[in-house]
């Protein structure tokens, strides 16, 4: 089976320390995250951002609702970490380029934020998820932009 894989960029009229801090603080997160919850509870992401550390996915009440592992960064350049669901028993192989990596572009004062989330052939039903999750990016990158660009 190929490989299946959310990709997806949004130019931002804000430096890459802008964008970098909407995606890693969580008091910016918690606002773009909760377009994942699909009307469910309403999350942040935790993490230090360093290599190997826990990238947290919590609610409001602090349930851990998806965990996973910085697996690169380069501040303000690439950050990739996993994703696992900690309801889902299902949790398929990863490789180096699985989970999800923000990779930020800085140019004549702009940054061009690029979005791989993958490898969805993996999971069961993977192309029914793939398409959630561009479904979900397509409104969470728009409102990465406006935040960085309110901060800028």
């Amino acid at each position: 089976m190929s490989k299946l894989f959310v990709d997806n960029s949004i130019t931002i009229n804000a430096p890459a320390t802008k964008v970098w801090d909407v995606l890693t603080i969580s008091e910016y997160n918690a606002d773009w995250a909760k377009e994942f919850s699909s009307g469910g509870p309403q999350f942040h992401l935790e993490s230090n951002w360093e290599l190997g550390s826990p990238v947290l996915w919590k609610g409001q009440d602090g349930t851990v609702i998806v965990e996973g592992n910085v697996t690169a960064v380069e501040k303000n350049k690439i950050i990739r970490f996993t994703v696992f669901d900690v309801r889902s028993a299902e949790r398929p192989a990863v490789t180096e380029e699985d989970g999800i990596t923000f990779q930020l572009l800085e140019g004549n004062g702009k940054t061009t934020l690029h979005i791989l989330q993958g490898d969805f052939s993996a999971m069961t039903d993977g192309e029914k998820y793939r398409d959630m999750s561009a479904d979900i990016w397509d409104k969470v990158l728009p409102k990465v932009k406006e935040m960085a660009e309110q901060a800028n």
